[in-house]
């Protein structure tokens, strides 16, 4: 029987891993991805971390791990298929069919990229369509390409690309981006940048390398429809959180998001959530790494109580 189950290591999961271990718990941390860090793998630079200005996300989620590394925390990559609750214990069914047993959970699976929903989306992707601009952002060098988004993702895809590619064309479908103003102030002085307000991708068309756009916008207050090519588009819609395998186990909002406050503690006693898995209004690394140093302060009194 472990004392607690970490699903998820992104910030998170890793620093909650780190107090853990620290408080002498019998944890383990599962996760099913080829690295840790979640999100922030796939961010090129992290400019507001403090004592980290313009490390790249990647190499900042190797730091992360190396540090749990340290403390020789167990990591176990089977899939988390479904979680049971039996009062004092939790049973987690894994996917290879067999289950592990713990007396606390704590759910830091974060979220995954919302996607654009329109015809020709699931045809072209991986073939022209991507969602990770660091990942496939070099394979259209010199090329013109398309960024669909207005929030932060979006408007640093944009300014990544514009570094490598002959153009590259926002939309949006507000005349303001939901991002950072410091972000949108240096996308709309990057010269080959073309911001496209009011503006949505109704269908994906063309073939790879070449794809046309089907674009509804606002021109003048006119609703326009016009073909727009490029070799490549990027989507930064968005995010879902990913908690399937907890549906219906613990409360969730009308998005998906656990509802948990600062102490992390969900409608279940003892299972916890902390990170950008959780209902909150700011979702950043340094945001994710304060709720898994706090939760563990929380699991520790549940714990506490249990073993009375």
């Amino acid at each position: 029987m472990r004392d607690l189950v970490i699903i998820g290591s992104g910030p998170a999961g890793l620093s909650a891993a780190i107090y853990a271990k620290r408080a002498m718990m019998d944890v383990v941390v599962m996760e099913k991805a080829a690295f840790s860090g979640g999100q922030i793998v796939n961010t090129e630079k992290v400019d507001n971390y403090l004592g980290m200005p313009g490390i790249s996300g990647f190499d900042m989620a190797m730091k992360f791990r190396e540090h749990a590394d340290l403390f020789e925390i167990e990591f176990d990559d089977r899939e988390v298929m479904s979680l049971e609750d039996h009062g004092d214990h939790k049973t987690i069914s894994l996917e290879d069919g067999t289950d592990l047993d713990t007396r606390a959970v704590l759910v830091t699976t974060g979220a995954r990229h919302r996607n654009l929903g329109v015809p020709g989306e699931e045809e072209f992707a991986g073939a022209g369509v991507s969602y990770c601009a660091t990942c496939d952002g070099a394979f259209f060098r010199n090329k013109e390409v398309a960024v669909v988004g207005g929030g932060n993702i979006a408007l640093e895809d944009a300014l990544y690309l514009s570094k490598m590619c002959s153009k590259v064309h926002l939309i949006h479908r507000r005349d303001e981006f939901r991002g950072e103003k410091i972000l949108g102030a240096q996308v709309l002085e990057t010269p080959n940048i073309e911001f496209h307000p009011f503006a949505k991708v109704t269908e994906i068309g063309g073939k790879p390398g070449s794809l046309e756009l089907k674009i509804a916008e606002q021109v003048n207050g006119t609703p326009e429809e016009h073909m727009l090519l490029v070799s490549g588009m990027f989507i930064a819609v968005g995010t879902v959180p990913l908690t399937d395998f907890i549906e219906g186990i613990v409360e969730l909002d009308e998005a998906g998001y656990v509802k948990a406050g600062e102490t992390g503690q969900t409608s279940v006693p003892g299972i916890f959530a902390a990170g950008d898995v959780r209902t909150k209004n700011v979702r950043q690394v340094a945001t994710a790494v304060g709720d898994g140093a706090a939760v563990i302060h929380y699991v520790e009194e549940y714990l506490n109580r249990l073993l009375k």
